[in-house]
């Protein structure tokens, strides 16, 4: 198989709603539920040549959730010597307001 650059599907709210409260009653109040990247650093993966989207990969810092993203080319080899992300801003603390899919 080759990364064409349309994988993954659109979802609707509902379902996605319902995936994310299914992950929120397995953890204890207070632990991360989301992270935020911002669309600059993140054009900065998918504008490298030969990119065909974004892996993201889960990982801990000191025992802290956060997510790795790195590009992948249509080979779906990951794209480890260019551009790779983290540090992204964990919810909590850095929530948006309430809505369906984190309350």
């Amino acid at each position: 198989m080759a990364f064409k650059g349309n994988e993954s599907e659109i979802v609707t709210l509902a379902e996605a709603s319902a995936w994310t409260k299914e992950y929120r009653d397995t953890i204890t109040e207070g632990e991360i539920i989301a992270h935020f990247v911002g669309k600059n650093k993140l054009q900065k993966i998918l504008d490298q040549d030969g990119c065909m989207g974004v892996r993201i990969y889960y990982g801990l810092d000191n025992g802290v959730k956060n997510l790795v993203f790195v590009g992948a080319d249509a080979n779906e080899n990951d794209m480890v010597d260019g551009v790779i992300l983290e540090k992204t801003l964990p919810c909590p603390p850095r929530c948006p307001d309430k809505n369906k899919l984190n309350s």
